[in-house]
């Protein structure tokens, strides 16, 4: 089985790896790259728990191809902080204690950063409906949302600045 080249951005850095055809992005980020903090929770693009940002869209990882990465913008949970500047949403998160197991937790912040990036001011409903597709066993999602709006509310104060 031949393997492809592909040449993209990963967290803004360039990025070349090999992957066979029909190795998930999910695979190539996680085997191939090292980058282990987006998680394999269902296979089928219905938990979240793989979300990645492609060219600023939130995408399941599962369901991309490695050779579908080509040319493109990706973020992974490993590129939202900036050094060891956690990104607002991150922090919001410990300080809502908004993750329990943790498992979920990089899709929902992947998500809520891309939400925040297209719309900086949603309102708790917009919130809700662009966190449907992650699931979370163990929050019940209350601490979730209130983590998002408040860093919603920060990353606007520091706009302003």
């Amino acid at each position: 089985m031949s393997k492809h080249h592909v040449t993209t951005t990963i967290n803004g850095e360039p990025t070349e790896y090999l992957c066979e055809g029909q190795q998930t992005m999910l695979d190539v980020l996680r085997d191939e790259l090292g980058l282990t903090g987006s998680k394999e929770g269902c296979s089928s693009g219905d938990c979240g728990a793989c979300t990645i940002i492609v060219d600023g869209d939130i995408v399941c990882s599962c369901l991309m191809l490695g050779v579908e990465a080509e040319g493109r913008k990706i973020t992974t949970i490993e590129g939202v902080a900036e050094g060891d500047k956690l990104h607002p949403v991150q922090q919001k998160f410990l300080e809502h204690a908004a993750l329990q197991c943790g498992f979920c937790t990089p899709g929902f912040i992947v998500a809520a950063k891309a939400l925040l990036d297209q719309n900086p001011n949603p309102t708790e409903e917009e919130a809700r409906y662009w966190l449907a597709g992650n699931l979370c066993r163990c929050t019940g999602y209350d601490k979730i949302l209130r983590a998002v709006m408040d860093a919603a509310e920060v990353m606007r104060a520091e706009a302003r600045r």
